[in-house]
């Protein structure tokens, strides 16, 4: 039986893991669960999968806790206790899906224990790839994609070569205003923004599929997972979901990995690799399948794709403050403090503004992520 640490139980992905393990019972066991503040989840969730521990961030929620399970499971608090649990003996798996950069030094310091990694915190390879790819690679550690777009090229890559890709293609769905003129930008809602039309996200992720910040963030990804330069990655805008990204080949060929909208695939696959496992998730009726229609993307009315371009060719720590500017930057659109449209504005103010420190050291890459933060309140 695989154990497994899930980093962000409650969020989107981690709710979704606990849905596939259940189907895997003799398989795979939910060991160490950590969240940020949903307690009532949490604590449903502590009842019904009795992980040996938990950890939360708030030290009072734990003691509180800890009041309530302590007798049947073990509370932690703090970020320390994050990165103590990914390095259990009785960790197999890690599932690192945490939200932003919160997600960097637990998962780092999982792959420093050689724990297999099934990563869904793209923030971490964009801010630290040049520190994450060489460090697995160093501990023979594969990482593998959760991501539906990464974890579909993987697939087209299994038994390829890959000096022969010739081109990876991410899709986009185009988020909910793939329609929308810049003024109609101007006045969206937040409420607008998180009714994404395919996927059921979290909120900070589905602020960047609106912007299609997201598929910036997977471009860089991309860049470090499968070692391609960002002049061999495109983002084409593809509004029914049903391609989740494409690899074509030196010879012209095009593999495509194709499927239903739904998370719960690529995360399966992610467990299980190198295997397949039978499962009832939704299928694809090609039947009743109208169309499959593609667009290039519009990086005048949606910028921040074209900000993660920027930001990918310059590399050093750019990348991370470009990340955290779009983290406060979206927090404070989520809160109603400036326009949908404000948001790439924002970072890139903020960009513009950085010198960038070239094959940054990990304190480095800290150093400038608070200092983009405390630009973008500012500017804010």
């Amino acid at each position: 039986m695989k154990k497994l640490a899930i980093l962000g139980s409650t969020g989107s992905i981690g709710k979704q893991t606990l849905e596939v393990i259940e189907n895997f019972p003799k398989e795979f066991q939910a060991t160490y669960l950590s969240a940020n503040n949903n307690i009532d989840l949490l604590k449903q969730q502590i009842q019904k999968f009795r992980p040996k521990a938990v950890v939360i961030l708030d030290e009072q929620c734990a003691k509180s806790l800890t009041k309530e399970f302590g007798g049947t499971t073990k509370i932690l608090s703090g970020e320390q206790a994050l990165q103590e649990i990914v390095q259990q003996d009785d960790v197999d798996i890690v599932v690192s899906s945490l939200v932003g950069f919160a997600g960097l030094k637990p998962t780092i310091k999982a792959i420093e224990a050689k724990k297999k990694i099934a990563l869904a915190n793209k923030e971490t390879l964009v801010v630290a790839g040049e520190i994450m790819i060489p460090l697995a690679e160093k501990h023979n550690i594969e990482l593998l994609p959760v991501d539906s777009e990464h974890s579909a090229i993987f697939q087209c890559l299994v038994g390829e070569l890959p000096n022969k890709i010739e081109k990876i293609i991410l899709t986009a769905s185009g988020g909910p205003f793939r329609n929308h003129s810049l003024k109609e930008l101007e006045t969206v809602t937040i409420a607008d923004a998180l009714n994404h039309p395919n996927w059921k996200m979290g909120n900070k992720i589905t602020i960047d599929s609106a912007t299609l910040m997201n598929k910036g963030l997977e471009v860089i990804e991309a860049h470090w997972l499968f070692g391609v330069r960002a002049e061999k990655i495109d983002v084409v805008v593809h509004p029914q979901s049903i391609i989740h990204s494409m690899v074509e080949f030196v010879d012209g060929s095009i593999k495509a990995q194709l499927g239903a909208p739904d998370m719960k695939i690529p995360i399966q696959y992610a467990l299980t690799y190198p295997s397949r496992a039978q499962a009832q998730w939704p299928r694809v009726n090609f039947s009743k399948l109208k169309e499959m229609t593609f667009f290039e993307p519009d990086t005048k009315r949606f910028p921040c794709l074209e900000l993660a371009y920027s930001a990918l060719r310059s590399g050093g720590t750019i990348p991370a403050v470009m990340n955290a500017a779009n983290e406060i930057a979206v927090a404070n659109f989520l809160t109603g403090k400036i326009t949908f449209n404000d948001i790439p504005r924002i970072i890139r103010n903020v960009m513009e503004q950085h010198s960038s420190e070239k094959q940054p050291t990990l304190d480095a890459i800290f150093d400038a992520d608070t200092w983009a933060r405390r630009k973008a309140l500012e500017y804010i």
